[in-house]
C-alpha cells in the first residue's frame, strides 16, 4: 500500500478550506449587500422633461362638508395670533379653476401645522394626487413653509410616483380668497416640476 505523505494531506485540506472560506464569503457579500449600481435605462427612463401644472386648492375648513380639520391643538394654541401648535389634516380639491364646481383634476392630501409664533406660517407636509388627464393616478410631494400672508409662496417639490418618479421641482401658491369669517380659502398654485 503506497503511502499519503501527512504534509500532502495537509496542504490539500487547507487548499480546499481556503476556497470553500473564499466562496462563502462571496456568498455572504452579495446576500448582506443592500445597495448598487443600477441603469436608468433598465427603468424605462429616457429623457428628462419639465412641466407645468396649474390649479387651485380648496381649503375648506368651515360649513356641513370640511376638506381640512384640526387634529391637534396645543394649549397655546387659542391664545396665539398665528395659532401656533395647531395641526390640521386635509384632503383638499383641486380644480382647473377658482371655482369649486369647476373640473376637478386631483386632490391635496395631507397636513399643516402652524410652526411660526409670530405669523400665520404653516409646515406643509402634502401629496397633490392627480385623479385626471395624463398624471391620473400620478402624485406631487411637497414639503415646505407657506407663510400665508405674503404673496407668492414657493415650497419644494420633494418626489413623487408614477408618471413622477424621481420628481423635482418647486410649487407656487398665491391666495385667491379668503373668508376670514369661515377660514375657507382658495389657492392658486403654479407648479414646475422636472421628471422623465
Amino acid at each position: 500500500m503506497a503511502k499519503i505523505s501527512t504534509n500532502a494531506t495537509s496542504s490539500s485540506v487547507f487548499l480546499f478550506n481556503i476556497i470553500i472560506l473564499f466562496s462563502l464569503t462571496l456568498v455572504t457579500v452579495k446576500s448582506d449587500s443592500f445597495s448598487g449600481h443600477f441603469s436608468p435605462k433598465k427603468l424605462g427612463l429616457k429623457r428628462e422633461k419639465l412641466s407645468h401644472l396649474h390649479f387651485y386648492f380648496h381649503d375648506i375648513v368651515g360649513g356641513r362638508n370640511p376638506t381640512a380639520v384640526p387634529i391637534v391643538r396645543a394649549a397655546i394654541t387659542k391664545k396665539s395670533f398665528s395659532s401656533f401648535g395647531l395641526v390640521t389634516m386635509m384632503d383638499d380639491p383641486l380644480t382647473v379653476k377658482p371655482e369649486i364646481g369647476s373640473k376637478l383634476v386631483g386632490r391635496a392630501q395631507g397636513i399643516y401645522a402652524s410652526a411660526s409664533q409670530s405669523e400665520l406660517s404653516f409646515l406643509m407636509a402634502l401629496n397633490f394626487v392627480f385623479t385626471e388627464g395624463r398624471y391620473k393616478g400620478s402624485t406631487l410631494s411637497i414639503l415646505g413653509r407657506n407663510n400665508v400672508f405674503s404673496g407668492i409662496r414657493e415650497m419644494p417639490i420633494v418626489g413623487g410616483s408614477g408618471l413622477f418618479r424621481f420628481a423635482r421641482g418647486y410649487a407656487q401658491a398665491n391666495t385667491h380668497e379668503i373668508d376670514f369669517k369661515t377660514g375657507n380659502a382658495i389657492v392658486e398654485y403654479n407648479v414646475y416640476v422636472f421628471h422623465y
